[in-house]
């Protein structure tokens, strides 16, 4: 496929993938069904691995589509000793919506399906967002400091709907990502910000610490990933246009801080202090990184 124009190549790409898509979210459907008539224990924990699988048959398949219809060089190294059975919090620099298939093209199968925090809206977007709700990821609903004053009530509720998620996630193999700067990267944004980083906006540490604190001895370890585009961030059309050479995955394994567990990161201003410079280190050993693969002096643009 290679050979193809890029914009037929890119047409046969949609095409392949919507119609796997729709082919997918039918079964998955039927089991989400099933297991919400029948919420018993045995029923659940049946349906749930057949939930996964679906999904998994679907990135498998979206993976396959890229190693088609690109050449993009995937370079995957680091020290992680991954287990498809494991209970992870996976934290990742955000540049671009390839980073999405590329880290379910690096794990899938290898950890558990990865489960991300969701906008609320999104469940609104056809077919993904009831799948989505299929397979238990979480879906938040942030609210700004102006509605918080004029509601105080609304103060906590998303943290309260983190620790349900993580409650859930509990019992069963599991793989949380986080996006830690909260929104991908962009020259305009890592100029608002100030960001004292070269490659990176500031990282936003309050969810990690809920997620670590609602899970606590449930998380094995962190994989802390970083995601590099040497020829700059790229687009999902760049993409599937041949136009993205080489994507950088670097996977390091760390273990859980048995010091924030259990703690207050909202109301205790020393406890937040430390977890806040414990980001930032991981923060600047990634900058680091960035900068020694993509070669460059300013911001990744």
């Amino acid at each position: 496929m290679h050979h193809l124009p890029a914009g037929l190549r890119i047409f046969l790409a949609a095409i392949l993938i919507g119609s796997s898509t729709v082919l997918h979210v039918l079964p998955l459907f039927a089991v989400a069904l099933l297991k919400a008539l029948l919420p018993f224990a045995p029923v659940r924990l049946a349906c749930n691995p057949l939930l996964t699988g679906i999904a998994e048959s679907w990135i498998g398949f979206n993976s396959r589509m890229i190693d088609l219809f690109t050449r993009t060089r995937l370079v995957v190294t680091g020290d992680a000793a991954l287990h498809v059975d494991g209970h992870y919090l996976v934290l990742a620099n955000h540049q671009s919506w390839v980073d999405i298939p590329v880290l379910q093209k690096v794990f899938n199968r290898r950890i558990p399906l990865l489960r991300f925090f969701l906008k609320s809206q999104l469940f609104w977007i056809p077919l993904m967002g009831l799948a989505w709700w299929a397979l238990d990821f979480p879906f938040m609903k942030r609210y700004t400091r102006e509605q918080v004053e004029r509601r105080p009530e609304l103060a906590g509720r998303d943290i309260a709907s983190t620790r349900r998620a993580c409650e859930k996630f509990r019992s069963i193999p599991v793989a949380v990502m986080n996006f830690v700067e909260g929104t991908r990267f962009t020259p305009a944004k890592h100029a608002a910000q100030q960001s004292p980083y070269r490659h990176l906006l500031k990282p936003k540490s309050g969810g990690v610490a809920f997620v670590i604190d609602a899970m606590g001895d449930g998380l094995q370890a962190i994989l802390d990933v970083t995601i590099v585009y040497p020829g700059g961030r790229p687009t999902l059309l760049d993409l599937f246009g041949d136009k993205v050479a080489e994507v950088h995955v670097g996977v390091r394994e760390r273990p859980i801080p048995r010091e924030f567990v259990g703690g207050d990161y909202q109301g205790d201003a020393v406890f937040r202090e430390r977890f806040q410079e414990w980001m930032s280190a991981l923060w600047d050993e990634k900058d680091a990184t960035i900068g020694r693969i993509a070669g460059g002096t300013g911001p990744t643009v």
